[in-house]
């Protein structure tokens, strides 16, 4: 019994030291990662890849432009994809060849629509996920323009969920346009999230790219946006506050703004074709079309829906399938919205279809 006893306390020694050292290396990683967290200032210049077509240094002559704003889901959520945040299980598709061939879709559908402007979100540069292809260079290479890009989730690990974590991540929003920019800044946005949660969450921005315009001193103002997606709605609330103070501050200089991207949020008015089925599964927020003063155009359409809900991998005949419009576009009283669409991918590459403005500059 003695030895019994004796052997019993041995293990529990043993048992004990095990859970210590656990405990002592979960903190030094938490402290790690919190020391390199990151950490963007509130304005700063983005990424800018080479640009492929020089254009005259006057200004860009623009009446008619068509803008194409699409989540990329970082060629990992199509059609065979789930996630777990979602109701799904997957961090990641089950291999790089899915990432290589929603990429080549990817590519393949901007240039079939050739848009002027591409404002693209989770565009991955680097990480586990992509298994370590480069999104962003691939796109910026294939298009004929300039690139920027301004990184929204940037984590050396991601230590959840367990046991396939997110691991490294480096992606964010990419704007391409066939247009020269004197300015392309990456601005902060609200984050939401406490520590020790926000070390290894998302750092939400928007992507300002200023176009000058030939013969006035206007300018043509670009962003790209990804709004909070996550949170319990007050994220949201002030991301959006803080997008229209800027869209009315560009617009009050006498400037044409363009703002598109995944709000993660409905628009008045918009999305009524796509009930909720189930509100236990992730819900967007919504905005009123009152947000912003009389004469702004909510450049939002119906007739498709623009994101899938990802809680198991995508089935069009599936009469359950949540869908979603919150991906459009805001523009400025002086543009005008000849035309609005949703381009009908399937959801094949990403679990988002593009959006297609054509407008004017009035």
């Amino acid at each position: 019994m003695q030895h019994t006893r004796s052997r019993l306390a041995v293990a529990a020694r043993i048992v004990g030291f095990v859970l210590l050292g656990i405990v002592i290396a979960a903190a030094a990683f938490i402290a790690v990662l919190t020391v390199r967290e990151y950490r963007p200032a509130g304005r700063e210049a983005a990424w800018t890849g080479s640009s492929a077509n020089a254009q005259p240094e006057q200004g860009e002559q623009i009446e008619q432009i068509t803008v194409l704003s699409f989540n990329i889901g970082y060629a990992g959520l199509g059609q065979e994809s789930d996630f777990f945040m979602d109701g799904g299980k997957m961090t990641r598709p089950a291999s790089a060849q899915i990432v290589e061939k929603n990429l080549d879709g990817i590519l393949e559908l901007l240039q079939t629509y050739a848009p002027d402007v591409a404002l693209l979100q989770e565009v991955d540069a680097a990480g586990k996920r992509v298994y370590g292809i480069d999104e962003r260079a691939r796109l910026s290479d294939a298009f004929a323009g300039e690139a920027a890009f301004a990184p929204n989730y940037v984590c050396d690990y991601v230590p959840y969920p367990l046991p396939d974590t997110i691991g490294r991540v480096e992606s964010g929003l990419l704007t391409l346009s066939r247009f020269s920019s004197t300015e392309q800044t990456r601005i902060a946005l609200p984050v939401p999230f406490q520590w020790p949660v926000r070390i290894a969450n998302l750092k939400r921005c928007l992507l300002l790219t200023r176009v000058p315009l030939a013969g006035t001193d206007a300018e043509l103002v670009l962003i790209n946006l990804h709004l909070e997606a996550y949170d319990d709605g007050e994220g949201k609330r002030e991301q959006t506050e803080q997008l229209v103070q800027l869209l009315q501050q560009e617009y009050e200089a006498g400037n044409y703004v363009i703002a598109g991207g995944d709000f993660n949020q409905r628009i008045e008015g918009f999305g009524n074709n796509h009930p909720i089925i189930d509100p236990s599964f992730w819900q967007p927020g919504a905005i009123s079309q009152d947000v912003l003063p009389a004469g702004w155009n909510f450049a939002f359409s119906d007739e498709t829906p623009t994101c899938r809900l990802l809680n198991k991998p995508y089935d069009a005949e599936n009469p359950d399938t949540q869908y979603y419009v919150i991906d459009g576009f805001l523009c400025s009283p002086n543009v005008t919205v000849e035309r609005v669409s949703v381009v009908d991918a399937g959801f094949a590459f990403s679990d988002h279809n593009p959006v297609l403005l054509q407008c004017r500059l009035s």
